[in-house]
C-alpha cells in the first residue's frame, strides 16, 4: 500500500476585513489590533438626537472642540485591543496578588512603624475616591469620544483605575480595620488637605468637552499625582520602615509607567493635526497643571514635610516635558 502525502496550499480568497483593506490601501494581513480598532465607530443611521442633547448627534464628532480629520489617525503603542489587555492585565494582577499574599502571609504590615502606618493610611485610602473619579471620568470619554482607536483605550483606562481603587482598599484594611474606610471618607468629605483634590475631581465629572477631560485627568491630574503618591511618598515611606508598602502598591507604579506611553502618543498625535490643536491642548494643559499642583500640594506637604515643594517642582518639570515632546504649546505656570 502507497500513501502519497502532498502539501496543498489554499490561497485566501481576502486577508482581512473590507473596511481595514480600504484604510491600508491593500487587501493584506491586518493585525488583531488593526481589525479589533479600525472604523468600529458608528457614524451613519442613527434615528434621532438624544434628548438629553439635541445640538448632537448620539455620536457626535463636534462634542470636543478638537479637531480631526481623522479619528483613527490615534494609535495605541501597546497595541491593546480586549485580548491583548485582558492578557497584560491578567500578568499584572498575578503579581499584584503574589505580593499582597506574601506581605499578609509574613505579618510584615505588623511590623510596620505606627507613625508610617499613620501616614500611609493619611494618604493612601482617600485615594480610593479619587480612583473611583477616574474610573467614571475614563468611562465618560469612552461614551462621549468619536473614533474607537481614541474611546477603546479609554474603557480599559477606566477598569484600570476600578481595580486600582480595589487594591488600595484592600492595603487599607491590611493596614487597619474596617473603620479605617469610614475614616478616610469623612477626611475626603471634611479634611482640609483633601477639599482641593476633591474640588478637582467633582469638577471633572461634570467637564462636557471629553477632549478636555482627557486632558485633565489623564495626562495632568494622573501625571502629578501618580509620580507624587507612587515614587515621591512611596520612597518616604520606605525609607522611614515601611518598604513592604511598595509592595502593596506596585501595580499602581507600574500602570502610570505603561500607560503614560499611551497617553503621550494621543497626545503627540492630536497636536501634531493642527497648530489650533498644539494651543488649545497648551491652553487645557497650563489651566489644570495649576489646579491639580494646588490640588495636590497639602497631600505632599503632609507626608514629605520640608521636601514637599521641591517633590512638586520636579513632578511639574517632568509633566512640561512630556508637553514638550509631544508637540503641545504651554504657558509657564507660576
Amino acid at each position: 500500500m502507497h500513501i502519497d502525502l502532498r502539501t496543498v496550499s489554499i490561497k485566501p480568497l481576502r486577508h482581512t476585513f473590507d473596511h481595514v483593506a480600504r484604510r491600508l490601501g491593500a487587501d493584506k494581513p491586518a493585525s488583531r489590533y488593526q481589525e479589533g480598532t479600525f472604523d468600529l465607530q458608528a457614524d451613519a443611521n442613527f434615528h434621532y438626537r438624544p434628548l438629553w442633547d439635541p445640538e448632537h448627534e448620539i455620536f457626535d464628532a463636534t462634542r470636543t472642540a478638537l479637531r480631526m480629520k481623522d479619528w483613527y489617525a490615534f494609535r495605541d503603542p501597546r497595541q491593546f485591543y480586549y485580548g491583548t489587555y485582558t492578557l497584560a492585565r491578567a500578568r499584572m494582577q498575578e503579581t499584584a496578588e503574589s505580593d499582597f499574599n506574601f506581605v499578609e502571609s509574613r505579618g510584615l504590615t505588623d511590623a510596620l512603624p505606627e507613625a508610617v502606618r499613620s501616614l500611609a493610611l493619611d494618604v493612601l485610602t482617600p485615594l480610593r475616591h479619587v480612583a473611583w473619579g477616574a474610573n467614571m471620568n475614563s468611562a465618560a470619554i469612552c461614551a462621549y469620544g468619536y473614533g474607537t482607536a481614541i474611546t477603546q483605550p479609554c474603557i480599559y483606562h477606566a477598569m484600570d483605575h476600578l481595580g486600582m481603587a480595589q487594591y488600595l482598599t484592600r492595603a487599607a484594611l491590611l493596614l487597619g480595620d474596617i473603620e479605617v474606610l469610614d475614616t478616610a471618607k469623612r477626611q475626603w468629605l471634611e479634611a482640609p488637605m483633601w477639599q482641593e483634590l476633591r474640588r478637582y475631581v467633582e469638577n471633572t465629572l461634570v467637564m462636557k468637552d471629553w477632549f478636555e477631560l482627557f486632558v485633565a485627568q489623564h495626562f495632568v491630574l494622573d501625571g502629578l499625582l501618580y509620580p507624587l503618591v507612587y515614587q515621591q511618598i512611596d520612597e518616604e515611606l520606605a525609607s522611614r520602615g515601611g518598604p513592604a508598602l511598595s509592595m502593596l502598591t506596585r501595580f499602581q507604579s507600574e500602570w502610570f509607567a505603561e500607560t503614560t506611553k499611551w497617553v503621550d502618543a494621543s497626545l503627540k498625535t492630536a497636536a501634531g493635526e493642527s497648530p489650533e490643536n498644539a494651543v488649545l491642548l497648551g491652553r487645557w494643559t497650563t489651566q489644570y497643571r495649576t489646579a491639580a499642583l494646588a490640588a495636590l500640594a497639602p497631600i505632599a506637604r503632609h507626608a514629605l514635610g520640608a521636601n514637599a515643594d521641591a517633590a512638586l517642582a520636579e513632578m511639574a518639570e517632568a509633566l512640561d516635558a512630556r508637553a514638550k515632546r509631544a508637540g503641545i504649546v504651554t504657558a509657564t505656570a507660576a
